[in-house]
């Protein structure tokens, strides 16, 4: 039996963390091994986190100085001794059957395998399943190329099963001291594949509260979150060069981050908007979005002229 490695950062999560933690250690698939990184929690997390795991031998425990949830999960993986590993945020939590459901496909040697998540409110009750290609055995590209236009959860990195060695060998790290971590990672993990699927598996709580609606939505940084962005656009763009893509996919992958780059605008205003603005005017990012239809040369049409009017009729 392969061990599968289950990484948590914690901070501040005292009313959610048992209940995570308790959805992993009731697992059916009993080979696991939870890493749960608290990091610099200032509310009782850290006591809530002791008394869930207790004795159990699998869990393992890192408390650190806060340092933002990249450091955590790259400690997690660093940690890890599990040939696979997986991530669940402190205020979710997953079916007690997901671990079990996914140990079949390492059987396969793939480098990634993609899940499926539903959101629920605080009681459980489902809000909304999120749908994506299903697909078996698919290179890098030709996954990205299934998932990038229809696939909401494509950046998220909760909804992956991860092969440790090539997370590894490739210097996947998340970015510390910037947030947007996984728009900055997870399309490079899937472009690089070498063998990757995405199953119909649904096993992943998104839990929806009046805080986490918001999540990473602070108002005092938000137009730094914005500039983050920008900063991964910027990374992101040159990698790829990188990377062996055909034409079509450099074209869909430029496609995805300059959508998610003009949409952020949408959470700016004043004189914020109009820097970040210049920003995106400046790096051409709205040549990056494809005439291949008249609805796609309207929009280009229209983020030349207002981008606000296109965010206002989008």
């Amino acid at each position: 039996m392969k061990l599968i490695s289950v990484i948590v950062p914690v901070f501040n999560a005292e009313k959610e963390i048992e209940k995570c933690l308790k959805s992993i250690l009731n697992q059916t698939y009993k080979d696991i091994e939870v890493i749960v990184i608290n990091d610099g929690s200032t509310d009782n997390s850290l006591d809530v986190i002791k008394r869930t795991i207790g004795e159990d031998s699998r869990a393992k425990l890192i408390d650190i100085e806060n340092r933002g949830v990249s450091a955590a999960r790259n400690l997690g993986i660093k940690e890890a001794t599990g040939e696979y590993f997986c991530f669940v945020d402190a205020d979710d939590y997953i079916d007690e059957t997901l671990i079990e459901q996914l140990v079949p496909y390492t059987e396969k040697d793939l480098d990634i395998v993609k899940y499926k998540a539903v959101s629920v409110d605080k009681e459980g009750n489902q809000l909304e399943f999120f749908k994506g290609e299903v697909f078996e055995e698919k290179n890098g590209m030709e996954a990205f190329n299934l998932l990038y236009a229809d696939d909401v959860m494509l950046q998220v990195p909760w909804l992956y099963l991860y092969k440790k060695q090539y997370i590894i060998d490739n210097d996947f790290s998340y970015p510390e001291g910037r947030v947007h971590e996984d728009f900055a990672r997870t399309i490079l993990m899937i472009l690089k594949a070498n063998k990757m699927c995405s199953t119909n598996i649904c096993g992943y709580y998104y839990v929806q509260t009046d805080i986490s609606i918001t999540r990473g939505n602070d108002d005092e940084r938000t137009f730094q979150k914005s500039m983050d962005i920008i900063y991964h656009y910027d990374y992101i763009t040159k990698e790829i060069e990188k990377y062996n893509l055909d034409e079509d996919t450099k074209i869909n992958v430029k496609s995805y981050l300059a959508n998610n780059v003009i949409l952020e605008a949408g959470n700016l205003s004043g004189e914020n908007q109009k820097k970040y603005i210049k920003a995106l005017k400046t790096r051409k990012v709205f040549e990056n979005i494809p005439i291949k239809n008249i609805k796609q040369l309207i929009k280009r049409i229209l983020l030349k002229i207002d981008v606000n009017l296109y965010l206002k009729l989008r």
